[in-house]
């Protein structure tokens, strides 16, 4: 049911896991969607990094590389395909197809089918054990046992236990002569062991101790216990195999269902729950579980996605393991993990919020496992600030026997300090970091732009100087000018390092009120900065007068003088904005003082030009004199764009 490769590689991989661990590339756990409607069995093929799972329900076997990319589906007479076995180099898998009565014989290189052994009826698991191939059989009220001898001409030995209801599970230990068996969904579930080491299974004990609703059993690589999953007890039980005596338990959680044992000795236990985790991973000895791990949600019930039975198989190398799991709508998925045999560590960092640049701060910070770190363990630090944006390590930090740890660093630079603290992990817990941030404080410089608050004619060109005072490493300044008007953006009309009296000038064009903003972007003890000078700037007004008849000095200003039949025609020019309007003044002469009449705002065309025709019976305006100009009155000409403006006046009288 599970894998007996040992290689001589996979040796060595034990015998030296430290060194391996620490040489080998990272992965990252990893989940992908399986094609398959049910379960029967999954074995990893580590020679060439494929998965192979069975599926009953289907008629096939799936084959996926480690990330559960499909390379091949085996579909070729293989209903009711379940337990599956690989050989001992790697080279061959084992299927039981129950309901062709026969265990398909596949070649791992080229994943296609050699051959076939006819064996008794509905065969459901296989194991390999001293040089046989063990085959649990049998459908309602004839269980049994039978082997095939995979040297020679393949010899089908059958009714080597017939005690057994049904078809019961199988499971050997690589090298090992003692077959374990388990009579799967029954209450209260049957275990045997045999010792094959003669060709044929002689019963070494039996038990009905094993819980209920067998779904998974595998010995270990010693071959002196098997764990067994069942629905209950609520954990993975242990039974030694001479004498099927209970040895011991793996605390999990309600409704075990899977096992799979690493050749290091590695125990994963698998449960069928939905609101807790669904994998145990466990050491050698120890009943407690150093790491554990629980399923998404990806259907549509509102508990995560639940463990297949049985599905749960290590690489051969022990670092990873591989889980099958289903959702509430049916659908399967192929999980992996990476190192699952190590205890998670959990890292935790602590800088203060805030701090003063040069002055010494103290960060503390807590490593902590399921299981205990060895003495001396260090983790690093790095600090990163804007003098060291890529980071610069500091001296690394032991961790003390409680876990915790503290350092002291007094940062060189202000601004946002980032201390990043990890822990390399070792043979037996997985790596962490974890980061804080501290703001650290930067002086505030000395920037100002001119001109604020002053109006300046249309079109003027104004000079605005930006001044920089002490800085420590940047001494640049951008320089931003934001016209009035939502169609005008604000934009960058200069940028660089101010002269050597800290000044940096540019000349605008004033058409429009600007805001003016310098900006600086700080640097590690100066922070940033930004300061803004607004300026008004003033519409051109003119004023054309027609239909007059003559023009002269008179009072002291020039005069226009128009027959009393005549109506005067006043064309203002200004630039157009939408919405805007002149605002058209008049006036009148009376005893020394000139007297306003009225004022009436007019809208300017696109072109700028606004016509006013003074209309009227100019019998009884004969020798009064007058005067008219156009304004620009800020928020009450239609817009806000400009200073207030007033034109010039014009001077009008008319004669008989």
């Amino acid at each position: 049911m599970r894998i007996r490769t040992v290689t001589a590689a996979t040796t060595l991989a034990v015998l030296f896991s430290s060194a391996a661990l620490a040489a080998a590339p990272a992965y990252a756990d990893t989940s992908a969607l399986l094609p398959v409607r049910s379960l029967g069995d999954i074995v990893v093929d580590g020679t060439h990094q494929q998965v192979f799972i069975s599926d009953p329900v289907n008629g096939k076997i799936v084959v996926t590389d480690y990330s559960g990319n499909v390379l091949k589906q085996l579909t070729t007479n293989l209903s009711g395909v379940h337990g599956l076995e690989l050989s001992a180099d790697s080279g061959t898998l084992y299927a039981a197809v129950q309901d062709m009565d026969a265990i398909a014989v596949i070649d791992t290189a080229t994943d296609t089918e050699t051959t076939r052994y006819a064996v008794g009826d509905k065969p459901l698991s296989v194991a390999l054990a001293d040089g046989k191939l063990w085959f649990g059989y049998g459908g309602d009220t004839a269980g049994n046992i039978g082997s095939v001898d995979l040297t020679g001409d393949h010899a089908v030995t059958l009714d080597q236990d017939r005690s057994w209801y049904q078809a019961p599970l199988v499971d050997a230990a690589p090298g090992s002569d003692v077959l374990v068996a388990g009579a799967v969904d029954q209450s209260p579930v049957e275990l045997a062991s045999y010792d094959v080491s003669s060709g044929t299974a002689a019963k070494l004990a039996s038990t009905r101790e094993a819980g209920s609703n067998l779904g998974d059993l595998q010995v270990t690589p010693d071959g002196k216990d098997v764990v067994v999953a069942s629905g209950a007890p609520y954990y993975h039980q242990i039974f030694k195999t001479s004498d099927l005596n209970e040895d011991g338990k793996y605390t999990s959680i309600n409704y075990p269902n899977a096992v799979a044992i690493a050749p290091d000795g590695t125990v994963a236990g698998g449960s069928d729950a939905s609101d807790d985790p669904d994998v145990y991973i466990f050491r050698p000895g120890s009943s407690e579980a150093v790491r554990s791990y629980e399923f998404p949600r990806t259907g549509a019930s509102s508990g995560s996605d639940l463990m297949a039975d049985a599905g749960l198989a290590w690489a051969p190398d022990s670092s990873r393991l591989f889980a099958v799991s289903y959702n509430s709508e049916g659908v399967y998925s192929l999980r992996e993990y990476d190192t699952p045999g190590k205890a998670a560590s959990t890292l935790t960092v602590n800088a203060p919020t805030s701090a003063t640049r040069a002055k010494q701060l103290t960060v503390t910070g807590t490593l902590s496992s399921t299981t205990a770190f060895p003495a001396g363990t260090q983790v690093s630090v790095t600090r990163t600030d804007l003098d060291s944006p890529n980071g610069k390590a500091l001296p690394a930090v032991t961790v003390r026997a409680d876990g915790t740890f503290s350092f002291t660093d007094t940062p060189p630079a202000g601004g946002k300090v980032t201390y990043k603290v990890g822990y390399a992990g070792d043979a037996e817990h997985t790596a962490a970091a974890a980061k804080d941030t501290v703001d650290v404080s930067r002086a505030k410089p000395t920037l100002t732009v001119d001109n604020n608050g002053k109006v300046y004619a249309y079109g003027k060109d104004v000079k605005f100087t930006a001044h920089l005072g002490t800085t420590y490493k940047n001494r640049t300044v951008e320089l931003w000018a934001d016209p009035a008007g939502s169609d005008k953006p604000n934009k960058l009309v200069k940028s660089g390092k101010v002269d050597s009296h800290g000044n940096l000038s540019v000349v605008l064009g004033l058409k429009r009120d600007t805001k003016v903003t310098a900006k600086f972007a700080g640097d590690a003890r100066w922070q940033p900065r930004s300061v803004s000078s607004t300026v008004g700037a003033k519409v051109s007004v003119s004023m054309a007068v027609s239909r007059q008849y003559k023009s002269k000095k008179a009072w002291g200003q020039t005069y226009y003088y128009f027959h009393k039949t005549r109506n005067p025609l006043f064309t203002t020019k200004m630039p157009y904005y939408g919405g805007r309007a002149q605002r058209f003044d008049f006036q009148v002469y009376y005893q020394g003082k000139w007297y306003a009449d009225t004022s009436k705002y007019f809208a300017l065309a696109t072109s700028g030009v606004s016509q006013v025709e003074f209309t009227g019976n100019h019998k009884e305006d004969v020798g009064w004199r007058f005067r008219v100009r156009s304004d620009y009155i800020d928020g009450a000409s239609g817009d806000t764009v400009n200073s207030t403006t007033y034109g010039a006046w014009k001077y009008f009288t008319f004669t008989s």
